[in-house]
Protein backbone atom coordinates (compact mmCIF):
# COMPACT_ATOMS: atom_id res chain seq x y z
CA UNK A 1 0.00 0.00 0.00
CA UNK A 2 0.95 3.59 -0.68
CA UNK A 3 0.30 6.94 1.18
CA UNK A 4 -1.68 7.74 -2.33
CA UNK A 5 -3.76 4.76 -1.24
CA UNK A 6 -4.64 6.48 2.26
CA UNK A 7 -5.86 9.63 0.63
CA UNK A 8 -8.10 7.91 -1.59
CA UNK A 9 -9.59 6.46 0.97
CA UNK A 10 -10.19 9.64 2.84
CA UNK A 11 -12.25 11.33 0.07
CA UNK A 12 -9.48 11.33 -2.67
CA UNK A 13 -9.57 14.14 -4.74
CA UNK A 14 -11.87 15.75 -2.51
CA UNK A 15 -13.12 19.23 -0.67
CA UNK A 16 -9.43 20.02 1.21
CA UNK A 17 -7.51 19.18 -1.64
CA UNK A 18 -9.37 22.11 -3.82
CA UNK A 19 -8.92 24.53 -1.31
CA UNK A 20 -5.91 23.22 0.11
CA UNK A 21 -4.36 23.58 -3.81
CA UNK A 22 -6.15 26.69 -4.11
CA UNK A 23 -4.22 28.62 -1.63
CA UNK A 24 -1.06 27.81 -2.72
CA UNK A 25 -1.33 28.19 -5.88
CA UNK A 26 -2.77 32.08 -5.62
CA UNK A 27 0.60 33.25 -3.91
CA UNK A 28 2.23 31.57 -7.12
CA UNK A 29 0.20 33.72 -9.42
CA UNK A 30 1.46 36.75 -7.47
CA UNK A 31 5.04 35.05 -7.48
CA UNK A 32 5.03 35.04 -11.38
CA UNK A 33 4.41 39.44 -11.39
CA UNK A 34 8.63 39.64 -9.40
CA UNK A 35 9.69 37.09 -12.53
CA UNK A 36 8.38 39.68 -14.79
CA UNK A 37 8.69 42.82 -12.77
CA UNK A 38 12.03 44.29 -14.39
CA UNK A 39 9.99 44.78 -17.80
CA UNK A 40 8.40 47.75 -16.23
CA UNK A 41 9.93 48.65 -13.05
CA UNK A 42 13.43 48.74 -15.00
CA UNK A 43 12.09 49.80 -18.73
CA UNK A 44 14.34 51.75 -20.66
CA UNK A 45 12.70 55.27 -22.07
CA UNK A 46 13.70 57.33 -24.43
CA UNK A 47 16.59 59.63 -23.35
CA UNK A 48 19.22 61.65 -24.90
CA UNK A 49 22.16 63.89 -22.94
CA UNK A 50 21.09 66.98 -20.45
CA UNK A 51 23.09 70.12 -22.15
CA UNK A 52 26.06 71.64 -20.50
CA UNK A 53 24.69 73.45 -17.35
CA UNK A 54 27.67 76.24 -17.86
CA UNK A 55 25.13 77.76 -20.35
CA UNK A 56 22.17 79.72 -19.69
CA UNK A 57 20.00 78.55 -22.18
CA UNK A 58 20.14 75.00 -20.53
CA UNK A 59 16.92 75.72 -18.80
CA UNK A 60 15.34 75.13 -22.04
CA UNK A 61 16.49 72.23 -22.45
CA UNK A 62 14.20 70.43 -23.60
CA UNK A 63 12.87 72.80 -26.19
CA UNK A 64 13.57 71.44 -30.11
CA UNK A 65 15.92 74.07 -31.03
CA UNK A 66 18.31 73.73 -27.69
CA UNK A 67 17.87 70.05 -28.58
CA UNK A 68 19.17 69.89 -31.66
CA UNK A 69 21.81 72.48 -31.21
CA UNK A 70 23.10 70.29 -28.34
CA UNK A 71 22.39 66.56 -29.38
CA UNK A 72 23.60 65.15 -32.51
CA UNK A 73 20.75 63.22 -34.06
CA UNK A 74 21.26 59.40 -35.12
CA UNK A 75 20.35 57.43 -38.59
CA UNK A 76 16.64 57.46 -37.67
CA UNK A 77 16.38 61.27 -36.88
CA UNK A 78 16.39 60.69 -33.10
CA UNK A 79 18.34 62.03 -30.83
CA UNK A 80 21.16 59.83 -30.08
CA UNK A 81 20.97 58.64 -26.03
CA UNK A 82 24.72 58.71 -24.86
CA UNK A 83 26.76 61.44 -26.82
CA UNK A 84 26.35 65.11 -27.17
CA UNK A 85 28.40 67.82 -28.78
CA UNK A 86 30.92 69.61 -26.52
CA UNK A 87 29.82 73.25 -27.46
CA UNK A 88 26.45 74.09 -28.81
CA UNK A 89 26.32 74.00 -32.64
CA UNK A 90 23.75 77.57 -33.54
CA UNK A 91 24.43 77.08 -37.18
CA UNK A 92 22.29 73.40 -37.24
CA UNK A 93 19.04 75.64 -35.96
CA UNK A 94 19.44 77.05 -40.28
CA UNK A 95 17.42 75.29 -42.38
CA UNK A 96 19.35 72.81 -44.52
CA UNK A 97 22.54 72.93 -42.27
CA UNK A 98 24.78 70.10 -41.13
CA UNK A 99 28.26 70.09 -39.40
CA UNK A 100 30.85 67.81 -39.64
CA UNK A 101 34.01 67.07 -37.79
CA UNK A 102 32.42 68.99 -34.48
CA UNK A 103 33.97 67.53 -31.22
CA UNK A 104 31.17 65.57 -29.03
CA UNK A 105 31.38 64.25 -25.48
CA UNK A 106 29.47 61.63 -23.43
CA UNK A 107 26.54 62.67 -21.03
CA UNK A 108 28.21 64.70 -18.51
CA UNK A 109 25.54 66.40 -16.70
CA UNK A 110 22.98 63.62 -17.03
CA UNK A 111 20.20 62.66 -18.57
CA UNK A 112 16.60 63.85 -20.23
CA UNK A 113 14.15 61.07 -20.03
CA UNK A 114 10.96 61.03 -21.88
CA UNK A 115 8.05 60.33 -18.81
CA UNK A 116 5.07 60.04 -20.94
CA UNK A 117 5.05 56.04 -20.55
CA UNK A 118 7.06 55.40 -17.43
CA UNK A 119 7.45 58.61 -14.94
CA UNK A 120 9.84 56.45 -12.70
CA UNK A 121 12.08 53.29 -13.39
CA UNK A 122 15.16 52.46 -11.98
CA UNK A 123 16.88 53.50 -14.69
CA UNK A 124 15.89 56.84 -14.41
CA UNK A 125 16.91 57.34 -10.97
CA UNK A 126 20.36 55.76 -11.26
CA UNK A 127 21.11 56.23 -14.76
CA UNK A 128 21.15 53.10 -15.96
CA UNK A 129 22.10 53.98 -19.74
CA UNK A 130 24.81 53.84 -21.77
CA UNK A 131 27.81 52.81 -19.92
CA UNK A 132 26.34 51.52 -16.99
CA UNK A 133 23.31 49.93 -19.11
CA UNK A 134 25.12 46.34 -17.67
CA UNK A 135 24.42 47.17 -14.51
CA UNK A 136 20.27 47.10 -15.27
CA UNK A 137 21.13 43.31 -16.54
CA UNK A 138 23.37 42.41 -13.33
CA UNK A 139 19.83 43.43 -11.30
CA UNK A 140 18.20 40.81 -13.23
CA UNK A 141 21.12 37.99 -12.81
CA UNK A 142 21.50 38.88 -9.13
CA UNK A 143 17.52 37.89 -8.93
CA UNK A 144 18.35 34.94 -10.49
CA UNK A 145 21.10 33.86 -8.33
CA UNK A 146 18.82 34.24 -5.04
CA UNK A 147 16.86 31.62 -7.38
CA UNK A 148 19.45 29.41 -7.45
CA UNK A 149 20.86 29.99 -3.79
CA UNK A 150 17.11 29.77 -2.70
CA UNK A 151 16.86 26.32 -4.14
CA UNK A 152 20.14 24.91 -1.65
CA UNK A 153 18.67 27.09 1.12
CA UNK A 154 15.22 26.10 1.17
CA UNK A 155 15.26 22.93 -0.41
CA UNK A 156 17.76 21.48 2.61
CA UNK A 157 15.20 23.20 5.13
CA UNK A 158 12.14 21.46 3.66
CA UNK A 159 13.64 18.31 3.99
CA UNK A 160 15.40 18.31 7.45
CA UNK A 161 11.93 20.91 9.18
CA UNK A 162 9.34 20.15 6.85
CA UNK A 163 7.50 21.72 4.41
CA UNK A 164 5.55 24.26 6.15
CA UNK A 165 7.67 26.04 8.17
CA UNK A 166 10.05 27.06 4.92
CA UNK A 167 6.98 28.24 2.94
CA UNK A 168 5.75 30.03 5.96
CA UNK A 169 8.97 32.22 6.32
CA UNK A 170 9.20 32.45 2.21
CA UNK A 171 5.91 34.42 2.09
CA UNK A 172 7.45 36.93 5.21
CA UNK A 173 10.43 37.39 3.49
CA UNK A 174 9.12 38.52 -0.02
CA UNK A 175 6.26 40.55 1.88
CA UNK A 176 9.47 42.16 3.68
CA UNK A 177 12.10 42.62 1.35
CA UNK A 178 9.99 43.73 -1.11
CA UNK A 179 8.93 46.33 0.56
CA UNK A 180 11.83 47.35 1.25
CA UNK A 181 13.04 47.11 -2.53
CA UNK A 182 10.65 50.10 -2.51
CA UNK A 183 11.99 52.12 0.62
CA UNK A 184 15.68 52.03 0.25
CA UNK A 185 17.29 54.92 -2.12
CA UNK A 186 20.51 53.43 -3.03
CA UNK A 187 20.91 50.58 -5.98
CA UNK A 188 22.99 48.21 -3.93
CA UNK A 189 20.53 48.24 -1.37
CA UNK A 190 18.16 47.58 -4.40
CA UNK A 191 20.13 44.66 -5.65
CA UNK A 192 20.52 43.11 -2.34
CA UNK A 193 16.96 42.58 -1.66
CA UNK A 194 16.43 41.47 -4.64
CA UNK A 195 18.47 38.81 -4.40
CA UNK A 196 16.37 37.69 -1.29
CA UNK A 197 13.59 38.05 -3.02
CA UNK A 198 14.99 35.12 -5.76
CA UNK A 199 15.59 32.98 -2.70
CA UNK A 200 11.60 33.13 -1.60
CA UNK A 201 10.84 31.95 -5.59
CA UNK A 202 12.33 28.84 -5.10
CA UNK A 203 11.43 28.29 -1.27
CA UNK A 204 7.29 29.07 -2.88
CA UNK A 205 7.60 27.07 -5.77
CA UNK A 206 9.43 24.16 -4.02
CA UNK A 207 7.47 23.86 -1.07
CA UNK A 208 3.92 24.76 -2.94
CA UNK A 209 4.82 21.92 -5.18
CA UNK A 210 5.49 19.38 -2.69
CA UNK A 211 3.07 19.78 -0.49
CA UNK A 212 0.37 19.82 -3.42
CA UNK A 213 1.44 16.57 -4.93
CA UNK A 214 2.04 15.04 -1.08
CA UNK A 215 -1.91 15.82 -0.51
CA UNK A 216 -2.87 14.69 -3.94
CA UNK A 217 -4.04 11.57 -4.85
CA UNK A 218 -2.25 10.60 -8.18
CA UNK A 219 -5.17 10.93 -10.56
CA UNK A 220 -5.31 14.08 -9.91
CA UNK A 221 -1.69 15.60 -9.89
CA UNK A 222 -1.63 16.07 -13.65
CA UNK A 223 -4.38 18.82 -13.06
CA UNK A 224 -2.90 20.24 -10.29
CA UNK A 225 0.41 20.66 -12.61
CA UNK A 226 -1.64 22.09 -15.00
CA UNK A 227 -3.10 24.30 -12.75
CA UNK A 228 0.01 25.41 -11.00
CA UNK A 229 1.02 26.74 -14.77
CA UNK A 230 -2.29 28.75 -15.48
CA UNK A 231 -1.59 30.25 -11.70
CA UNK A 232 1.61 31.56 -13.65
CA UNK A 233 -0.04 32.68 -16.65
CA UNK A 234 -2.73 34.52 -14.18
CA UNK A 235 0.08 35.92 -12.28
CA UNK A 236 1.77 37.58 -16.10
CA UNK A 237 -1.91 38.82 -16.85
CA UNK A 238 -2.12 40.62 -13.58
CA UNK A 239 1.59 42.33 -13.59
CA UNK A 240 0.43 43.62 -16.65
CA UNK A 241 -2.80 45.30 -15.42
CA UNK A 242 -1.49 46.33 -12.32
CA UNK A 243 1.72 48.11 -13.83
CA UNK A 244 -0.85 49.71 -16.41
CA UNK A 245 -2.62 51.12 -13.25
CA UNK A 246 0.47 51.65 -10.56
CA UNK A 247 3.74 53.28 -13.09
CA UNK A 248 6.12 54.27 -10.35
CA UNK A 249 8.46 51.64 -9.96
CA UNK A 250 8.65 51.99 -6.13
CA UNK A 251 4.65 51.87 -5.86
CA UNK A 252 4.57 48.91 -8.09
CA UNK A 253 7.28 47.26 -6.34
CA UNK A 254 5.02 47.70 -3.15
CA UNK A 255 1.74 47.07 -4.74
CA UNK A 256 2.99 43.29 -6.09
CA UNK A 257 4.88 42.44 -3.03
CA UNK A 258 2.40 43.74 0.48
CA UNK A 259 -0.23 40.50 -0.73
CA UNK A 260 2.72 38.08 0.48
CA UNK A 261 1.49 39.51 4.06
CA UNK A 262 -1.95 38.05 4.23
CA UNK A 263 -0.35 34.97 2.47
CA UNK A 264 2.15 34.51 5.62
CA UNK A 265 -0.70 34.97 7.80
CA UNK A 266 -3.22 32.33 6.30
CA UNK A 267 -0.29 30.13 5.35
CA UNK A 268 -0.11 29.45 9.71
CA UNK A 269 -3.79 27.37 8.74
CA UNK A 270 -1.96 25.19 6.26
CA UNK A 271 -1.76 21.86 7.53
CA UNK A 272 1.79 19.74 7.11
CA UNK A 273 2.17 16.94 5.06
CA UNK A 274 1.21 13.35 6.36
CA UNK A 275 3.76 11.82 4.08
CA UNK A 276 6.91 13.85 5.65
CA UNK A 277 5.16 13.48 9.21
CA UNK A 278 5.31 9.69 9.15
CA UNK A 279 8.64 9.55 7.38
CA UNK A 280 10.10 11.39 10.26
CA UNK A 281 8.49 9.74 13.16
CA UNK A 282 5.82 12.37 13.48
CA UNK A 283 3.24 9.47 13.37
CA UNK A 284 0.34 11.07 16.19
CA UNK A 285 0.35 14.62 14.36
CA UNK A 286 -0.38 13.10 10.86
CA UNK A 287 -3.01 11.42 12.41
CA UNK A 288 -4.96 14.32 13.11
CA UNK A 289 -4.11 16.36 10.14
CA UNK A 290 -5.33 13.47 7.99
CA UNK A 291 -8.68 13.78 10.47
CA UNK A 292 -9.47 17.23 9.88
CA UNK A 293 -8.91 16.17 6.21
CA UNK A 294 -11.52 13.26 6.24
CA UNK A 295 -13.65 15.45 8.02
CA UNK A 296 -13.24 18.15 5.34
CA UNK A 297 -14.32 15.53 2.65
CA UNK A 298 -17.26 14.29 4.60
CA UNK A 299 -15.40 10.91 5.27
CA UNK A 300 -15.39 11.92 8.95
CA UNK A 301 -16.20 8.15 10.19
CA UNK A 302 -12.92 7.39 8.01
CA UNK A 303 -10.86 9.50 9.85
CA UNK A 304 -12.27 8.15 13.48
CA UNK A 305 -11.02 4.79 12.14
CA UNK A 306 -7.27 6.29 11.57
CA UNK A 307 -4.15 4.96 14.26
CA UNK A 308 -0.71 5.78 14.27
CA UNK A 309 -0.16 1.80 13.25
CA UNK A 310 -2.98 1.99 10.16
CA UNK A 311 -1.54 4.99 8.67
CA UNK A 312 2.35 3.84 8.99
CA UNK A 313 1.36 0.87 7.30
CA UNK A 314 0.33 2.87 4.47
CA UNK A 315 4.00 4.46 4.36
CA UNK A 316 6.04 1.41 5.45
CA UNK A 317 7.54 0.72 1.66
CA UNK A 318 8.57 4.68 1.65
CA UNK A 319 10.11 4.76 4.87
CA UNK A 320 12.48 1.45 3.79
CA UNK A 321 13.57 3.43 0.83
CA UNK A 322 13.98 6.94 2.41
CA UNK A 323 18.12 7.77 2.56
CA UNK A 324 19.21 8.87 5.95
CA UNK A 325 20.80 12.22 4.64
CA UNK A 326 20.17 13.46 0.94
CA UNK A 327 22.54 15.80 -1.58
CA UNK A 328 23.25 16.34 -5.09
CA UNK A 329 24.94 13.45 -5.80
CA UNK A 330 21.48 11.64 -5.16
CA UNK A 331 20.49 12.92 -8.66
CA UNK A 332 24.12 10.94 -10.25
CA UNK A 333 23.48 7.61 -7.58
CA UNK A 334 22.64 5.21 -10.29
CA UNK A 335 22.44 4.99 -13.65
CA UNK A 336 18.76 4.86 -14.58
CA UNK A 337 18.57 8.66 -12.10
CA UNK A 338 21.78 9.55 -14.08
CA UNK A 339 20.58 9.35 -17.35
CA UNK A 340 17.36 11.26 -16.04
CA UNK A 341 19.28 13.59 -14.61
CA UNK A 342 21.57 14.69 -17.64
CA UNK A 343 18.69 14.33 -19.73
CA UNK A 344 16.27 16.85 -17.83
CA UNK A 345 19.12 19.23 -17.67
CA UNK A 346 19.72 19.36 -21.38
CA UNK A 347 16.13 20.14 -21.64
CA UNK A 348 16.11 22.71 -18.67
CA UNK A 349 18.80 24.78 -19.65
CA UNK A 350 17.43 24.89 -23.38
CA UNK A 351 13.71 25.68 -21.93
CA UNK A 352 15.10 28.09 -19.49
CA UNK A 353 17.42 30.11 -21.81
CA UNK A 354 14.70 30.62 -24.63
CA UNK A 355 11.94 31.06 -22.10
CA UNK A 356 13.57 33.65 -19.96
CA UNK A 357 15.21 35.53 -23.44
CA UNK A 358 11.82 36.27 -25.10
CA UNK A 359 9.99 36.83 -21.70
CA UNK A 360 12.25 39.51 -19.87
CA UNK A 361 13.27 42.90 -21.77
CA UNK A 362 9.63 43.15 -23.97
CA UNK A 363 10.83 46.32 -24.94
CA UNK A 364 13.04 44.73 -27.72
CA UNK A 365 9.23 44.35 -29.60
CA UNK A 366 9.17 47.80 -30.38
CA UNK A 367 5.16 47.36 -29.10
CA UNK A 368 3.94 48.96 -25.92
CA UNK A 369 5.06 46.71 -23.46
CA UNK A 370 2.02 46.26 -21.58
CA UNK A 371 0.26 44.71 -25.01
CA UNK A 372 2.91 42.07 -25.12
CA UNK A 373 2.99 41.53 -21.65
CA UNK A 374 -0.35 40.46 -22.01
CA UNK A 375 -0.32 38.58 -25.15
CA UNK A 376 2.31 36.72 -23.46
CA UNK A 377 -0.09 35.68 -20.70
CA UNK A 378 -2.95 34.92 -23.16
CA UNK A 379 -1.23 32.69 -24.98
CA UNK A 380 -0.16 30.14 -22.25
CA UNK A 381 -3.94 29.61 -22.02
CA UNK A 382 -4.46 27.62 -24.68
CA UNK A 383 -0.97 26.13 -25.08
CA UNK A 384 -1.08 24.22 -21.74
CA UNK A 385 -4.85 23.29 -23.03
CA UNK A 386 -3.45 21.36 -25.92
CA UNK A 387 -0.24 20.13 -23.65
CA UNK A 388 -3.03 19.08 -20.89
CA UNK A 389 -4.58 16.63 -23.55
CA UNK A 390 -1.36 15.45 -25.00
CA UNK A 391 -0.25 14.50 -21.53
CA UNK A 392 -3.21 12.96 -20.75
CA UNK A 393 -3.85 10.45 -23.79
CA UNK A 394 -0.14 10.71 -25.23
CA UNK A 395 2.39 11.00 -22.68
CA UNK A 396 4.85 13.32 -20.90
CA UNK A 397 7.58 12.84 -22.88
CA UNK A 398 6.06 13.30 -26.45
CA UNK A 399 4.34 16.39 -25.52
CA UNK A 400 7.70 17.77 -24.04
CA UNK A 401 9.63 16.89 -26.93
CA UNK A 402 7.05 18.44 -29.50
CA UNK A 403 6.16 22.00 -27.41
CA UNK A 404 10.55 22.13 -27.37
CA UNK A 405 10.67 21.68 -31.17
CA UNK A 406 7.85 23.79 -32.00
CA UNK A 407 9.43 26.76 -29.66
CA UNK A 408 12.54 25.85 -31.53
CA UNK A 409 10.75 26.46 -34.96
CA UNK A 410 9.54 29.56 -33.76
CA UNK A 411 12.44 31.23 -32.39
CA UNK A 412 14.48 30.45 -35.47
CA UNK A 413 12.04 31.85 -37.59
CA UNK A 414 11.78 34.62 -35.49
CA UNK A 415 15.98 35.66 -36.58
CA UNK A 416 14.73 35.50 -39.90
CA UNK A 417 11.47 38.38 -39.74
CA UNK A 418 12.65 42.05 -40.74
CA UNK A 419 12.56 44.31 -37.48
CA UNK A 420 9.66 46.92 -38.87
CA UNK A 421 7.55 44.03 -39.07
CA UNK A 422 6.73 43.97 -35.25
CA UNK A 423 3.64 42.36 -35.19
CA UNK A 424 4.52 39.35 -36.87
CA UNK A 425 7.56 39.41 -34.50
CA UNK A 426 5.74 39.42 -31.65
CA UNK A 427 3.18 36.61 -32.99
CA UNK A 428 6.10 34.03 -33.12
CA UNK A 429 7.72 35.01 -29.89
CA UNK A 430 3.96 34.97 -28.21
CA UNK A 431 3.99 31.56 -29.58
CA UNK A 432 7.60 30.16 -29.17
CA UNK A 433 6.66 31.38 -25.50
CA UNK A 434 3.43 29.43 -25.24
CA UNK A 435 5.60 26.43 -25.88
CA UNK A 436 7.66 27.14 -23.73
CA UNK A 437 5.80 27.38 -20.97
CA UNK A 438 3.59 24.14 -21.63
CA UNK A 439 6.67 22.09 -21.95
CA UNK A 440 7.80 24.07 -18.46
CA UNK A 441 4.67 22.19 -17.03
CA UNK A 442 5.17 18.85 -18.30
CA UNK A 443 8.84 18.90 -17.31
CA UNK A 444 7.81 19.64 -13.52
CA UNK A 445 5.16 17.15 -13.88
CA UNK A 446 7.87 14.72 -15.47
CA UNK A 447 10.23 15.39 -12.09
CA UNK A 448 7.70 14.92 -9.65
CA UNK A 449 6.56 11.91 -10.73
CA UNK A 450 10.49 10.47 -11.52
CA UNK A 451 12.21 11.43 -8.32
CA UNK A 452 11.58 10.76 -4.93
CA UNK A 453 10.42 13.90 -3.23
CA UNK A 454 13.51 14.00 -0.53
CA UNK A 455 15.82 14.71 -3.90
CA UNK A 456 13.85 16.98 -5.45
CA UNK A 457 15.60 20.50 -4.05
CA UNK A 458 18.18 18.94 -5.87
CA UNK A 459 16.94 18.92 -8.89
CA UNK A 460 15.84 22.55 -8.49
CA UNK A 461 19.02 23.59 -7.78
CA UNK A 462 20.68 22.42 -11.14
CA UNK A 463 17.32 23.61 -12.91
CA UNK A 464 17.90 27.00 -11.68
CA UNK A 465 21.31 26.94 -12.65
CA UNK A 466 20.51 27.78 -16.49
CA UNK A 467 18.74 30.87 -15.70
CA UNK A 468 22.08 32.45 -14.30
CA UNK A 469 22.80 33.21 -17.88
CA UNK A 470 19.65 34.79 -18.85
Amino acid sequence: MAFTDLLDRLGGVGRFQLVYTGLLLLPCSLLACHNFLQNFTAAVPRHHCQGPANHTAAATNDSGAWLRAVVPLDRLGDPEPCRRFKEPQWALLSPNTSVRGAAMEGCRDGWVYDRSVFPSTIVMEWDLVCEARPLRDLAQSIYMAGVLVGAIVFGGLADRLGRKGPLVWSYLQLAVSGAATAYFGSFGAYCVFRFLMGMTFSGIILNSLSLVVEWMPTRGRTVAGVLLGYSFTLGQLILAGVAYVIRPWRWLQFAVSVPFLIFFLYSWWLPESSRWLLLHGKSQLAVENLRKVAVMNGRMEEGERLTKEVVSSYIQSEIASVCPSNSVLDLFRTPAIRKITCCLMVVWFSNSLAYYGLAIDLQKFGLSVYLVQVLFGVIDIPAMLVATTTMIYVGRRATVASFLLLAGLMVIANMFVPEDMQALRVAQAALGKGCLASSFICVYLFTGELYPTEIRWGWALLRSVPALGV
